[in-house]
This record gives C-alpha cells, sequence and structure tokens, in this order.
C-alpha cells in the first residue's frame, strides 16, 4: 500500500440509522433505474446460526429388529410413556428414511445461541428493510432426552430437558435434516423487527471431524492468534504445524459456499463474516461471477511483517480477494491489509485504494460494530439489577470500585491489568485500603492451566501484599455471572478498565458507558490496541504494556472531577448510541450497493464462447492471431528474464504457424533480441518489439524500425531522469530499448516503489511530456517512457491493412498497452456492417519518401463483426475494451491447442 497517501477520514457521530436507510433507499432507486438487478434479499454467512439445536430420536417402532426378545405386546390405545418411549430406543440404528407425521412430536428443539450478539442483532434490523437469508453452521447439534412437541420445538431459552450428549451428524438422516429445516423456516427471533421482512435460517451440515478441525484447528490454533499477534507455537500447549488442519479449513469453506450457490438469486447482495470464512468470497467468485459480494473481518488484522509468517498467506489473501469489498472495523487494519497484498503477493494498489487482481479489484473500507445499545439500555431496567447494585454499595462502602470484565485469555491484558492495579497501590500507597478490584474472567474457548495459575498467583500476591484482615484490594471471580449481576457491577463502578493487548470489538466498553448513564458517569480507561479505540477517544487510552501509565490513568479516573467526567461520559454515551449495531449492518449494505454501481461491477466481460470461436475459425478462408507476450502466453514472473515460453505454449504457436491460412504475430513489449531467443525458431511466426517500434514480417530475419525518421533526442533526458530514480530506489533498474526506456521496481519494496513510480511519473508528466512528442505509460511494476507515434494499436491496423482478406481476428493481451490493440480492432462504429481502414502511420513511416506514403490508399475490409474476437486476460470486472476474457494465460494456449485440434478432425475442411 502507498503509506504516504492522505490519511483516513474521521468518523461520522452525527450519522444516524434513519440517514443510512434514506442513502440505501436512494441508492437502490438509481442501480435500478440503470436496469442493475437487485433482489430486496441480503444473505449473511455467519460460522454460526443463531440458534442452538438438541435433537431427541422420535421412537419407531418398525425399527425394532427382528425377531424381538420377546413376543409383541398386545395393542393399546393408551400410548407409551416418554420414558419407556426413551429406553426402548436407545440403542436402535439411526431411522430409515421415513417423512415425519405432522401430528407427532418434533424431534427438534431450538434455543438461542449466546454470543455475536451485537453481529446478530444488526442483521435482525435489517429485516426492516430487507429479507434476510442467514446461513451458518448448525453446531454440535446436542441429544436431548425426549422429543418435544412442535410449539414447545422453539424454546426461547434453552432445551426443554437437558442435553445428555451429542448427536453425530452422521446419524441424522435427510429426513431428519429437512425436519430442522422446516422448523427453521418458522422460527422467529425476540429481535426481529414487527412488521419487517422474513429471515431464513439456511444450516450447513458438516462432517463433524471437518467442522471440528476447520473451527478448534484452523481458526483457533493458528488463524485466531496470528490475527492477535501470537504465532501458532506461542499458544499451542505441544508441537503444532500451522497446515495441520488447512484441510478441514478449505473443506468446509467449500461447504459453505456450496450451500450460499444454491439459495443465491440474480441480484441478491451477500455479506460473508470473520475470519472462519476467508476462502468463500474466492469460491463465490468462481461459482457467481457477477454475484455483489462482500467480507468483513470482526478481528483485528495483523501487519504485514506479522501475517506473512503464515504458510497458508497467498491462499487466504486470494479467498478473501475475490469479494468486491472487504470491510474492517478500523482504518489501521485495513491498511494491514493492503501492505500484506502488495508486500506477500505483489498485487497493485489502483488510485482508489482497491487491490487489483487480475483486472478484479477488491475494495477496501472500514466500519466499526457498534452494539445494540436500546437493548442494552432495557437490559439495564432488569427488576433484578437494583437489589445487587444496593448490595455491592454496602459491601463496598467508603470504597471506590474499579471493575474489569473479560475472558481469560492471554490477549486480553489481565495479567498485565493486575500488576497495573499493584503499581496503583505502590505508586500511590494513599489507595491502599480505599480502592477494590473487581476482576471478573469468564472461561475462555480453550482452558489455560497456566494463565489460570498465573492469575491466581498474581491475585494471591497482591492480596498478602496490600491487603489487611478487613480489607482485601483484589475481588477475581472466574465464573460467568448472570446479567443482573453483570449490569450491576457495570453501573457501581467508579472506574471501568479494559485493556487487552489486543482486540477488535469489545462489548463490555460499551455496555459500561450505556450502564452508566443512569448511575455515576464514571470514567473508562481502554487500550488503544482495540479496534473501538479509534471511536471511543474520550476513554482514558493506555498502552497496557506500559504499567506506569496505566497507574497514573487510573489514578486520574479515581481523582477526575464531576465536571470532567459528565463531559467524557457524554461523549462517549453519544458515540455507542450512534454507531450501534443497526447502524452498522445498514451501513454495509449502503456500502456494498456502492459497489454494486461503480463502474468496475457495471459491465462484466463475458468468457468466450469456444463454440462461436470455433465456428468463425473452420469458416474462415484467413486468419489473424495476434498475441501480447508477457501476462497473455506467459505468466508475469518477478524477473523478467525468467518468463520464458512453456512447451504448450511453443506447441500451440508451431501448430498455428505451419497452417498456411493462419498469419500469426507476438505484439510484446520486449525487445527484439528476447523475442527472437525464445520465439525466433518458429516458421512463419511475425513479431513486433517495444510496442510497436520493431516489427519482422512472418518468415523474415530482419526487423524493421518505425522510429528512424522519428525525434528521439528525448531518451537521454528520460535516462538522467530514471537514473535519479533508480539511485533512491533500492532494487529498481533501467532497461533502455531502441525506441523507449522502462523504469523497473518489481524487486523494490513495495510502498516505496510505488510512491517512487508516482513521483517519477508526476515529473515526466508534468514536464518533459509537454514539450516532447513522447506518452509515459504506467505497467505493472514499472514506467515506461515511448514515442507517441509508436504502439501495439499502429502495429494492429498495418497488418489488418497488408491482410484486407482475414476473415477472423484473435487478439489477446493483459495490460493497459494491450489495450491499444483492442481500440485499433473496434473496426465497426455506431453500427457499420462494413469495415474501411486508412493508411495507417506504421505503413506510412517506413515508405521512404513523401511520395511513396502517398500512394496507399484506403481499403475494405473482409472481416465481420462477430469474428472479431478481442480477449482480455484477467477477470471478469476488468475494465477493457476488449468484447471477451479469459482468466489466465493458460487458457489463451489452451484456446490454441483446441482451434489446432478442430481444424484437424474429419470433415473440418467441409465447413471451409
Amino acid at each position: 500500500m502507498d503509506s504516504f497517501a492522505e490519511p483516513r477520514k474521521p468518523i461520522d457521530n452525527s450519522i444516524s440509522l434513519a440517514d443510512v436507510r434514506a442513502q440505501v433507499h436512494k441508492l437502490e432507486a438509481e442501480l435500478h433505474e440503470k436496469n442493475i438487478p437487485l433482489s430486496g434479499r441480503i444473505i449473511q454467512v455467519c460460522h454460526y446460526l443463531p440458534v442452538t439445536c438438541a435433537f431427541a430420536r422420535r421412537s419407531r417402532p418398525a425399527d425394532i429388529p427382528s425377531p424381538p426378545a420377546t413376543p409383541p405386546a398386545k395393542t393399546s390405545d393408551i400410548p407409551p410413556s416418554p420414558v419407556e418411549s426413551q429406553h426402548a430406543d436407545s440403542d436402535l440404528p439411526a431411522p430409515r428414511s421415513t417423512g415425519p407425521e405432522t401430528e407427532a412430536p418434533s424431534q427438534w428443539s431450538i434455543s438461542v445461541r449466546y454470543g455475536h450478539s451485537a453481529m446478530v442483532s444488526g442483521i435482525d434490523s435489517l429485516a426492516a428493510t430487507h429479507e434476510q437469508i442467514l446461513i451458518g453452521w448448525t453446531g454440535d447439534i446436542q441429544a436431548s432426552s425426549s422429543p418435544v412437541p412442535p410449539l414447545a420445538a422453539q424454546g426461547g431459552s434453552g432445551p426443554s430437558e437437558p442435553s445428555t450428549g451429542k448427536v453425530p451428524t452422521s446419524s441424522l438422516s435427510e429426513d431428519d435434516k429437512k425436519e430442522l429445516e422446516t422448523l427453521l423456516g418458522e422460527y422467529k427471533s425476540r429481535d426481529e423487527p414487527q412488521d419487517g421482512k422474513k429471515i431464513h435460517y439456511v444450516p450447513v451440515w458438516l462432517d463433524d471431524k471437518d467442522a471440528h478441525g476447520h473451527y478448534d484447528g484452523y481458526c483457533k490454533q493458528t488463524l485466531w492468534p496470528l490475527f492477535h499477534y501470537l504465532l501458532w507455537q506461542d499458544v499451542a500447549t505441544e508441537y503444532a504445524s500451522a497446515d495441520t488442519h488447512w484441510a478441514p479449513y478449505a473443506a468446509v469453506n467449500a461447504a459453505f459456499a456450496r450451500r450460499v450457490a444454491e439459495v443465491y438469486r440474480p441480484g441478491d447482495l451477500i455479506w460473508i463474516h470473520d475470519y472462519h470464512l476467508l476462502l468463500v468470497p474466492s469460491l463465490l467468485r468462481q461459482a457467481l461471477p457477477d454475484a455483489a459480494v462482500g467480507l468483513f473481518v470482526h478481528t483485528p488484522f495483523p501487519s504485514s511483517e506479522v501475517f506473512r509468517c503464515l504458510p497458508r498467506r497467498k491462499e487466504i489473501l486470494d479467498g478473501m480477494l475475490g469479494a468486491n469489498l472487504i470491510c474492517f472495523q478500523t482504518y489501521s487494519y485495513s491498511r494491514h491489509f493492503t501492505s500484506s497484498c502488495v508486500r506477500v503477493c505483489g498485487y497493485e494498489v489502483t488510485s482508489r485504494g482497491g487491490i487489483d487482481v487480475q483486472g478484479h479489484v477488491a475494495a477496501i473500507g472500514y466500519c466499526p460494530v457498534g452494539v445494540d445499545a436500546d437493548r442494552v439500555a432495557k437490559d439495564t431496567l432488569r427488576p433484578g439489577i437494583q437489589p445487587k447494585l444496593d448490595a455491592l454499595r454496602a459491601l463496598y462502602e467508603g470504597k471506590k470500585i474499579i471493575v474489569g470484565r473479560d475472558k481469560l485469555d492471554v490477549v486480553k491484558g489481565v495479567v498485565q491489568k493486575l500488576r497495573a492495579f499493584e503499581k496503583l497501590l505502590q505508586d500511590y500507597p494513599q489507595w491502599i485500603g480505599n480502592v477494590v478490584l473487581i476482576q471478573v474472567t469468564s472461561p475462555a474457548l480453550t482452558d489455560s492451566p497456566k494463565l489460570e495459575r498465573q492469575v491466581s498467583e498474581l491475585v494471591a500476591h497482591i492480596n498478602g501484599e496490600y491487603g489487611s484482615l478487613d480489607f482485601i484490594p483484589v475481588h477475581h471471580y472466574h465464573q460467568t455471572i448472570k446479567k443482573d449481576e453483570f449490569y450491576a457491577l457495570l453501573s457501581v463502578a467508579d472506574l471501568g478498565v479494559i485493556t487487552p493487548l489486543r482486540d477488535g470489538m469489545n462489548t463490555t466498553s460499551m455496555e459500561f458507558v450505556i450502564s452508566q448513564e443512569r448511575t455515576k458517569k464514571s470514567p473508562l480507561i481502554l487500550s488503544e490496541f482495540m479496534g473501538i479505540s479509534s471511536t471511543m477517544t474520550e476513554a482514558l487510552q493506555i498502552n497496557p504494556w506500559n504499567l506506569s501509565e496505566v497507574a497514573a490513568a487510573m489514578h486520574r479516573g479515581l481523582t477526575m472531577s464531576d465536571e470532567e467526567k459528565t463531559r467524557r461520559h457524554q461523549q462517549l454515551y453519544k458515540t455507542v448510541t450512534t454507531h450501534t449495531s443497526q447502524t452498522w449492518a445498514a451501513m454495509l449494505t449502503k456500502k456494498l450497493l456502492e459497489r454494486l454501481g461503480s463502474q468496475n461491477m457495471a459491465r462484466q466481460t463475458p468468457f468466450i464462447p469456444k463454440g462461436e470461436l470455433e465456428k468463425h475459425y473452420l469458416k474462415a478462408k484467413k486468419r489473424l492471431f495476434l498475441f501480447d507476450y508477457d501476462g497473455t502466453l506467459a505468466p508475469i514472473v518477478k524477473v523478467p528474464s525468467a518468463a520464458v515460453p512453456s512447451k504448450e505454449t511453443l506447441e500451440a504457436l508451431e501448430a498455428l504457424t505451419a497452417d498456411p491460412r493462419n498469419v500469426v504475430y507476438i505484439i510484446s513489449g520486449r525487445d527484439g533480441e528476447f523475442l527472437e531467443q525464445h520465439l525466433g525458431h518458429i516458421k512463419n511466426l511475425g513479431m513486433s518489439a517495444e510496442h510497436g517500434g520493431f516489427i519482422r514480417e512472418p518468415g523474415q530475419t530482419t526487423w524493421s524500425n518505425f522510429t528512424e525518421s522519428l525525434d528521439m533526442s528525448w531518451m537521454s533526458e528520460v535516462l538522467e531522469i530514471f537514473k535519479y530514480y533508480t539511485e533512491r530506489t533500492t532494487g529498481s533498474h533501467i532497461e533502455v530499448k531502441k525506441s523507449s526506456i522502462t523504469w523497473h521496481y518489481r524487486s523494490a519494496d513495495p510502498e516505496w516503489g510505488l510512491f517512487q513510480c508516482h513521483q517519477c511519473q508526476d515529473l515526466l508528466e508534468n514536464n518533459l511530456a509537454r514539450k516532447r512528442p513522447i506518452e509515459v505509460l504506467v505497467g505493472k511494476k514499472n514506467l515506461e517512457v515511448r514515442p507517441l507515434a509508436v504502439n501495439k494499436g499502429e502495429i494492429v491496423k498495418r497488418i489488418l491493412y497488408f491482410n484486407p482478406d482475414a476473415e477472423f481476428v484473435f487478439c489477446a493481451g493483459d495490460d493497459k498497452t494491450d489495450e491499444d490493440m483492442f481500440r485499433a480492432l473496434l473496426l465497426f462504429p455506431n453500427g457499420a456492417t462494413k469495415a474501411r481502414l486508412d493508411p495507417p502511420l506504421s505503413v506510412t513511416l517506413l515508405a521512404g519518401s513523401k511520395e511513396e506514403a502517398e500512394k496507399y490508399q484506403p481499403v475494405e475490409l473482409a472481416i465481420e463483426r462477430d469474428a472479431v474476437f478481442t480477449t482480455a486476460v484477467g477477470h471478469s470486472s476488468k475494465r477493457t475494451l476488449a468484447v471477451w476474457h479469459v482468466t489466465t494465460p493458460e487458457e489463451v494456449v489452451e484456446h490454441m491447442l483446441h482451434l489446432v485440434s478442430v481444424a484437424k478432425e474429419p470433415g473440418a475442411s467441409s465447413n471451409l
């Protein structure tokens, strides 16, 4: 990324949900006017569904093995008791595929899944304006003790019966799965808008081994530590390879992508959430090329120096870059991601800050998440809170209360917080006996006995050093506390301290601000390494590693005047109640709609139709093939000299040139020496070097120079400028050709090289190019200066002029210089059916004299509009004048070989 660009825009605190929804409505109206399809649906792809599922096998007498152990009892009108039913069925195999009876109790029960409340409430709020399809894994299916009636299957807080274990997914029949899907179709969460659109819950069925290898393995042991600036060996209890669980991670992402493709309709917006599903955007881009796909990463994103340690770094980045828009919590995370794309993959940054991957541009943005402020405000009024609040006040009467609530996780900074509190008592002894720290640590997803022991020892040390019989400075509770206790604790606090070493969004800090609105309006200490620290600027922000700074901030917060407390609280409260989860979700919709209306997505170049290509090829008596070299016949490589043609490429060129009806040219920016070295042995292959500066006709050995009659004195001036930038850009070098000069910075630091390229380009265009007949071209990691009269388009016109009887043209290229070729082949303006070509400059320049040049007359071309196949190599969303596209150089070669093989088939000649 160009880190010398302008800084991020500040967060706008004046925005409201109504404003964002109005903007969304306006954007949708504009897109409808442009005939861009919109379905009114948003597909939200999350790792988990927001519900937990419990399953109890329904007793089915038909499944009892035969012969029975005891004679069958006589039929009775009295149904068996649930206990007897459960016992009779406990050891039975999975049921055969038979549909559930409508009157029978449901085998499934559904309850609310806790966690990710901000994301879920944001998605729910979108149902006010858009139909929602929420796709996610069911999670581990719990075994319930007995089936439940259909009406009771949607329990609000938990299964009706206690869980007795887990049900393997493999034991469920297709009918069992369909029964859950039907039940989910009727499910309605408590936060769904009353008069809104429907929210559909679509389960992804995963193999249990893959599901746990994905989540407990690659996500939690590799990606999560890395995104929080830890390497996998830092959190593993034994030797761990970062690649151990890659296969299940890829398999689960593929399963999610297939599920999305099944429910997708044209015009749907797709949002993919978090690091569990980073490969899904690319997989969807392949399956649904025209879909509008967004990716939101809820975790931090590390700097490129940390991210590049990941063995699968390129696969992860390429997976993410399949999205049209990638959003992060903060500007700094988006900058880290962009830098990783540039430094790790060598991709280029567009002028608007997007990442260009073979013509597909992924836009990069950021949008902070919030909490459901209305829901939290209502929760703080729960009747059970006030008695607990009064009890806490009485218990710690006369003492200041510092509150912290974190997961007991290595990145949450609990150890650093305790040491900072000890530093407070050490540096400010007046607080001994007058302040207590109530630290609640909820159990983390994975147990860490070492961390638990370290925290316990530190608490015991502080209490032993600074406590007494009537004073305990630290009260540590390692447990999940109830909601009433949690809000009572936040409300009674004189100071909130939340100091993770790395964190994305932290809901506790926002809940603290809302809880304090009706009580003390106490200050808040936040770590500067949190994603939300950039929006909550009125909090006391600290470096959690600097214990003296944290202790001083604690002292300042405890002694802060009421006026300053109120002022800071009002600003924080405005931020928290403005940037809510609902506003965040609406903003994501707005950003993706804006992206949908951009030029890059408005026109999708279709993939070249092999059938049409074959038909026109066989029909034509004379055919022209015009190929760029780098990026078209050979992939782009870091060392230009290593871009040698593959065996298949040489085979295809030799086969094409062997047919007397084919005229084949390589039109490259390379010099003639390189082309002759690698392709000169192919008989009847025409070549043009240095972007049209030189040409060697098929069957000849000498080169014609188009620049002989041009003023080339500018080259010495450009060379001096390039030398200046080469001295200041380590890893760059100059390539001097006969008709042009190129400055390469592919081996330089990507960010510095791009910055220097922009500076050099500005100098050339605003000074030299105004006085000299030259043009400046920005290529892939290079800057080229060439004469105005020379380009690939002029060569294409020359070839057409001398081959007016050609009835088929195939032209392929991948970069900006190849657009000149595509422009030259726009032969049928305003619906014309016949093409006429005036003598091009590339013909008259070699005429020798003015009289000779005047002898050339306009020619009528035999070509028809549908027989011109201009083909861009790259993504379908690449901005190009070409009519068709292929994705890779290998596909260009594949099409060439296909045409050759088709022409050799028996009966092919009869079509001519």
